[in-house]
């Protein structure tokens, strides 16, 4: 059998390390989480379905990790989420003497982004995380990491309860899109499956990969601009199916926000100024900034202002309701072009700009 690419195990531990533990997991404090994040998870579901009508079946249930925990969970459905690429790589590695060297490398790497994100998650529902005890995918589950979110709490004086209220209702918004949307997960899914399809483990694109960039600086671009590393050795097949990506998760990070922000600001006591200090967090620059773009996720953080500002037109012009409309199939949802361009979009799917009711 064919060694992995990647060295998980090293991966695992340079994550942990790098993740550190906050003495804050250990204190009184973190005595209340559990309790917490388990009513306001619970109410947090039933005013999202009333605001969007999006219903997710079951009850969502609320896990409260710590970095170590997120981090190994991570690891391990990361592993299986890159299993068919992975494998590919393995067989070409196979061969090479630098193999062992390229997987410690590759591991290290993975821990450091891992841990990096363990340090600055609070939330998750994520199609990818989630496992029951049989390891089959456990829709029901929405993560909070407990240290990241006392150690905020504490730093900005919030009110505790109101402060996890209003983190849980962005986390359900997530958990209503993928499984109150029928087709969403099968959706997702196969863009990432055709994005590691048509990845091609081959050394000697890298050649191509520095002449572009080299070209980009002497015109005065960022050759991390796009996607971060990710984009930048992605095939033209690749951009395609990445723009998918990004368009898909720019309207559901949006979304989300969109529904967390109209939501805290009638049921979340001080959330004008918990959204402040979000915004500032992820748009902190300095070495963090430095960081975020290189791998990549820079382009997350600006998922979220670019989508809410496409629900926000929308929603100006066709109605309090009339994102509905993206939910309806795949060929419905917006495309990039379509987020700088909303009356376009709108102009697709058959939206009646100036209705007051839905928007349909």
């Amino acid at each position: 059998m064919a060694p992995e690419p990647v060295d998980w195990g090293l991966a695992d531990r340079v994550a942990r390390r790098v993740a550190g533990r906050d003495a804050l997991a250990d204190s009184y404090l973190s005595a209340s989480l559990d309790r917490d994040f388990a009513e306001v998870t619970v109410e947090a579901e039933f005013l999202v379905a009333g605001l969007t009508g999006l219903r997710a079946p079951g009850t969502a249930r609320a896990a409260v990790l710590e970095r170590t925990d997120w981090v190994a969970a991570n690891v391990r459905s990361m592993r299986t989420l890159v299993a068919p690429l992975t494998d590919r790589v393995g067989e070409r590695m196979a061969k090479s003497p630098f193999a062992p060297i390229g997987r410690a490398v590759t591991g290290t790497e993975m821990g450091f982004m891992l841990g990096y994100l363990a340090r600055r998650v609070l939330g998750q529902y994520d199609l990818l995380v989630p496992e029951g005890p049989d390891g089959t995918p456990d829709s029901d589950a929405v993560y909070y990491v407990g240290a990241n979110i006392l150690d905020l709490e504490k730093r900005y004086a919030f009110r505790p309860r109101d402060f996890r209220l209003w983190i849980a209702i962005h986390e359900v918004t997530h958990r209503a899109q993928f499984t109150g949307v029928p087709w969403m997960r099968d959706y997702f899914m196969g863009l990432v499956q055709q994005t590691l399809t048509l990845a091609e483990p081959d050394p000697k694109r890298f050649a191509e990969v520095v002449r572009r960039a080299t070209e980009d600086v002497r015109h005065g671009r960022n050759p991390l601009d796009d996607g971060g590393i990710v984009g930048l050795i992605a095939s033209p097949e690749q951009r395609v199916v990445l723009d998918q990506v990004q368009a898909l998760m720019s309207l559901l990070e949006g979304h989300g926000n969109w529904v967390m922000n109209h939501l805290g600001a009638i049921h979340v006591e001080g959330q004008a100024r918990m959204a402040q200090v979000l915004n500032e967090r992820r748009a902190r620059g300095g070495l963090s900034g430095l960081v975020q773009k290189a791998l990549g996720f820079e382009m997350k953080m600006r998922q979220y202002e670019v989508g809410e500002r496409f629900i926000l037109a929308v929603e100006r012009a066709a109605g309090f309701r009339a994102i509905d409309a993206a939910w309806e199939s795949p060929e419905s949802l917006p495309t990039l072009a379509d987020f700088q361009d909303p009356d376009a979009w709108m102009r697709r799917v058959g939206l009646a700009v100036g209705s007051t009711g839905t928007g349909r």
